[in-house]
């Protein structure tokens, strides 16, 4: 996507508002929605961020997260094998 420019009045309290088209973009639509704001050296950036539902906060931890990156690594250099059906699987497995 190109990078685009908008213009946004800052209201009493330091409230902003986010033009229609934006919020639908990045799913800012309901109330309620989290903005990450990062200040950088003359700047002020806005990140959507999407909340985990707690169901799913342990795929984020750190200790699966390392664990995602071991299967990464162990795939990129070709320690798992592929199989198009469990025939061929368990053949595999017989030999």
């Amino acid at each position: 996507m190109k990078e685009s420019h908008n213009f946004i009045t800052v209201q009493n309290r330091g409230l902003i508002a986010i033009p229609p088209e934006i919020r639908r973009r990045f799913g800012l639509e309901k109330p309620g929605a989290l903005l990450e704001i990062i200040e950088r050296e003359g700047e002020i950036a806005l990140r959507p961020h999407i909340p985990i539902p707690a169901d799913q906060a342990w795929f984020w931890s750190k200790r699966w997260q390392k664990m995602e990156g071991e299967v990464d690594e162990a795939i990129s250099i070709g320690l798992v094998k592929q199989f198009i059906d469990a025939e061929e699987f368990l053949s595999d497995l017989d030999s």
